[in-house]
């Protein structure tokens, strides 16, 4: 029996201060060894937090970057990806993934998602490729890697590169290798609310290729080949030795965030499974929940139940990348991607925090339950 109780205390979607509360004196003593050391950017931490993540994804090279839009940006860059080129990816996603490719000026070219998944959909990827196309850059959405193997197959068959904008998926499975580690390389973001989130900005691109990371790492440091020679115009991007020692103590523990945000999936799906569309799950991935994301028709009605208790819900994302004003200038109007379209009317994210005590998801998911049934 659910317990939907009038909920005395907010429930936010995320809980920093309750993850930073058991870490608190080991980050204490790192930045005080920092400051004590005064090196501050490109130092051991960053070196080292590169060498560990890269052994986390058994890759070989790792760039720490100063966000993860930095990341797209620049693998996109060290890719040669240019002006004239097109880059086919998700208008489901945040803002960046497809600024990056602006960045670069080239053309985002936007196919539609799958709904059950919210992922790009496989089967309308080969309808938009061109002689023009370059890339593919495949997001993993909330946390659930994207269907990896039909991209890979397409990129081989068009000899394109592919980008995994990993923002919501640090430590997420495809088989058996980590998302991330697929294509030709791999971003993440730090933000502080992602699964693995630092104390400001910072970001990270993952590559087997060798020349690929040593370009992205020239293009961070203003191109930099050796003191005050400079082979190339490159940019300010280097993540800091503060950040990379939090993010250090924490890569520690990334594993127990993600199964303890999996554990919570498990108590919304149990409850909301047969009333509402639950994130998709199939026995060849695994999920890590940077959002617990249903689909509702009646999502104004859940929201406003959610908010009478206290509760904090999110839509990510209530205006597709295609409608945005910002890329009015590629042509698409309403209608042309239909279930990006449809996805952005009824999607509704809920608290799935590690932090988030398993009665108050069942507190959650019973408001949710009752809201729908009435």
């Amino acid at each position: 029996m659910i317990n939907i109780t009038q909920n005395k205390t907010a429930i936010p979607m995320l809980d920093i201060k309750a993850q930073h509360e058991p870490l608190k004196e080991e980050i204490k003593q790192a930045l005080k060894d920092i400051l004590d050391s005064g090196q501050f950017i490109l130092g051991p931490n960053v070196r080292s937090f590169e060498q560990e993540t890269a052994a986390y994804f058994r890759v070989d090279n790792a760039a720490a970057l100063a966000s993860g839009t930095d990341a797209l940006y620049l693998c996109l860059r060290a890719l040669d990806i240019k002006e004239g080129d097109e880059v086919i990816t998700t208008p489901f996603t945040f803002i960046a993934t497809a600024e990056a490719i602006a960045y670069v000026n080239a053309t985002p070219v936007f196919t539609d998602i799958d709904r059950y998944s919210l992922n790009m959909d496989v089967s309308k990827i080969e309808e938009k490729i061109t002689p023009k196309t370059r890339a593919i850059v495949v997001v993993h959405l909330f946390g659930r890697p994207a269907d990896m193997d039909e991209i890979m197959e397409l990129a081989r068959k068009h000899n394109l590169k592919v980008i995994e904008d990993c923002a919501q998926s640090f430590g997420a499975l495809y088989k058996d290798r980590r998302a991330g580690s697929i294509g030709d390389a791999g971003c993440f973001s730090f933000y502080p609310s992602k699964n693995l989130g630092a104390y400001g900005d910072g970001g990270m691109m993952i590559t087997g290729n060798r020349d690929v990371c040593e370009k992205v790492k020239l293009l961070r440091n203003h191109g930099t080949v050796a003191p005050y020679r400079h082979s190339f115009i490159g940019y300010n991007s280097r993540l800091d030795e503060i950040q990379a020692a939090i993010l250090r103590i924490k890569l520690k523990h990334i594993e127990e965030y993600n199964r303890k945000r999996r554990d919570l999936a498990r108590i919304y799906t149990s409850v909301l499974g047969d009333v509402v569309q639950c994130p998709a799950e199939t026995s060849d991935r695994t999920h890590v929940y940077h959002q617990y994301t249903i689909r509702v028709p009646a999502r104004e009605k859940v929201s406003a139940a959610l908010k009478d208790n206290n509760v904090s819900s999110v839509v990510y994302y209530p205006t597709p990348l295609h409608l945005q004003e910002a890329f009015h200038y590629l042509g698409y109007r309403k209608g042309d991607l239909p279930e990006s379209e449809a996805a952005a009317d009824e999607v509704l994210s809920i608290p799935v925090y590690p932090e988030l005590e398993p009665e108050k998801a069942e507190f959650i998911a019973g408001i949710i339950l009752k809201t729908v049934r009435d």
